[in-house]
């Protein structure tokens, strides 16, 4: 009962705590590092946890892609706050690729100032820019997916290989250093893939209650970005995992 209770402790911690350390968790269970090594074992053979240099985490899969009204008011400071972040890397004049998403709209709401060739996926994004006489829109076409109201398929693939733009924004569901950005679905996840191929410089917009997730489907590594932005509640450790690696991870605070 005692180490089925500790591992409860562990469990709980880690629902309040997205990511920990070993010695993390010594001190909120009370117990040696090597008896946390053995539940964190047991917990990862169980499924429960998954464990990285990082430290360890919750196990947390997402199956199926939130619609986009079930995105709108999630986390929605941060999201404006990463926004404001990546429009900063736009120039008068790029042509840039935006992936779907709410996070994607935010930022599209910080570059009406500017005259672009806008690429989208996005439908709401597309009509939004569409008043904005000194953007250009293209929408890639294709098949409607109604959960986030996108274009899928691979006439929108075909169109966005045929491009070679000057910065490419992704957004996701699910990202982590091990895993990369992943995606529920193998269909999301070779559009994504065409998002980012062929732009000059490419950036993951993904905040952090998103980090540690994951889908079945993989998309990319993280080192096939030029920079990540995320928010500053992105857990300690975690970014020490992400700071030592080749692309830019940039940090903003929705305060």
């Amino acid at each position: 009962m005692k180490g089925q209770y500790r591992l409860d402790q562990i469990i709980a911690f880690l629902k309040s705590y997205p990511l920990a350390t070993v010695e993390q968790l010594v001190e909120a269970v009370d117990a040696s590092p090597a008896t946390i090594r053995r539940d964190l074992i047991k917990l990862d053979e169980q499924g429960v946890i998954s464990r990285s240099h990082g430290g360890v985490a919750l196990r947390r899969f997402v199956p199926v892609q939130p619609t986009t009204s079930e995105k709108q008011l999630r986390n929605r400071l941060e999201k404006q706050a990463i926004a404001r972040h990546a429009a900063s890397l736009v120039q008068p004049g790029n042509a840039v690729v935006l992936d779907a998403g709410t996070t994607m709209l935010e930022l599209a709401r910080c570059l009406t100032h500017l005259p672009l060739r806008v690429i989208t996926v996005d439908l709401h994004i597309a009509l939004f820019l569409s008043a904005f006489k000194q953007i250009e829109v293209t929408i890639v076409g294709g098949r409607i997916d109604d959960s986030s109201q996108s274009c899928i398929g691979e006439h929108g693939r075909r169109m966005l290989r045929s491009v070679w733009p000057d910065i490419a924004f992704m957004s996701c569901n699910s990202w982590s250093l091990e895993a990369g950005v992943t995606t529920p679905t193998e269909e999301k996840s070779g559009l994504k893939q065409d998002i980012i191929g062929t732009a000059r410089r490419k950036a993951l917009l993904a905040d952090s209650s998103k980090y540690g997730a994951c889908s079945l489907f993989n998309v990319v590594a993280l080192q096939a970005f030029d920079e990540v932005i995320t928010d500053d509640g992105l857990p300690g450790a975690a970014q020490q995992a992400l700071m030592p690696q080749p692309f830019q991870l940039s940090l903003v605070s929705a305060r």
